[in-house]
């Protein structure tokens, strides 16, 4: 893993912020300004018991003297959001990544409407606070199971009311948010940021299939399954040193370069964080990630080596 970018802070404020969430507050042990980042970006924390997670960043991007996250408490996980919910206080120290952005958002559109799902909210907050300081045109639609697992809710409701729109399932007899009916009232010509659950996803996935791709975002914090079943071996050729290798299947490329030595960094082994993002020289690459855009997976001129693989018989890489 890399470890060039990383900075320590101190936890500098904790509160709970709604049912199974926590807000924490970052600074610079110094005082020191932070690294800028972008409304979408996001931290890699690298806890004390040797996890790596990625949180995003909910504060307003002109603030340089701090970072704020949403860490929601998945119970179900591998134990990351568990030591944060646990373990991490005021005064805790952190090793953390500078800010990376895989969810950029689009200041130029005509309007930008942001669909989240519970702890979802977190980079919208920050896209939002953009928004509203360059002016431009906003909608949210804002999903949770009840209100007390609804976070910034009172943040939301004070920036502004009437453009927060707000979907409790208990308060709907339990039914889902309708993803098709709300997109049917929004123009093509909007951009769409989308950030929560991967049921939520699917569904808004599937209803803004007809929309033009490079309007439509997406932040997932999962995975999707793949079927490997068919998976072919495949030649890598890193150009840079010359050397290629071959990956059979069952095997990620990024698995077979550290059996070599010849790793690249890497944190999230999901193809969610980019950190393993590399240029692709020649070859069609099979895109099993979730972070690069249907536009850039078309172009073929990246990928990502720990999930993804090659359609071709060969597969070159600037590396």
């Amino acid at each position: 893993m890399a470890g060039a970018d990383r900075i320590t802070l101190n936890v500098s404020g904790a509160r709970c912020e709604a049912r199974d969430v926590l807000w924490l507050e970052l600074r610079d042990p110094q005082g020191r300004q932070l690294p800028a980042f972008t409304a979408g970006a996001h931290l890699e924390i690298h806890l004390a018991n040797g996890l790596v997670r990625h949180y995003s960043l909910c504060n307003d991007p002109v603030e340089r003297d701090r970072y704020c996250l949403g860490v929601g408490l998945a119970r179900d996980g591998r134990g990351g959001s568990k030591y944060v919910h646990e373990q991490l206080r005021v005064g805790a120290s952190l090793s953390v990544s500078a800010p990376r952005n895989n969810f950029p958002l689009e200041l130029a559109a005509q309007e930008s409407v942001f669909i989240a799902g519970g702890i979802g909210i977190t980079p919208i907050m920050a896209m939002i606070r953009a928004c509203i300081a360059a002016n431009r045109r906003w909608r949210l639609f804002y999903c949770a199971r009840n209100r007390q697992r609804c976070a910034f809710y009172e943040d939301l409701v004070a920036l502004a009311p009437d453009r927060c729109h707000f979907h409790f399932d208990d308060e709907h007899d339990g039914r889902w948010f309708d993803a098709a009916a709300v997109l049917q009232g929004i123009s093509h010509d909007a951009h769409l940021y989308t950030c929560g659950p991967a049921p939520l996803m699917k569904a808004v996935e599937a209803a803004a299939a007809d929309r033009p791709p490079d309007r439509v975002h997406f932040e997932w914090f999962t995975a999707a399954e793949v079927d490997t079943a068919t998976d072919q071996p495949f030649t890598v050729i890193l150009r840079n040193s010359g050397t290629q290798y071959e990956v059979p299947p069952g095997r990620s490329i990024l698995e077979v370069l550290e059996d070599h030595d010849a790793g690249v960094p890497y944190s999230c082994r999901e193809g969610l964080c980019a950190t393993c993002r590399t240029t692709v020289l020649a070859g069609e690459v099979d895109h099993r990630d979730k972070v690069l855009s249907a536009v850039e997976k078309a172009t073929n001129k990246e990928m990502m080596i720990c999930v993804s693989r090659a359609k071709t018989a060969v597969l070159e890489l600037e590396l």
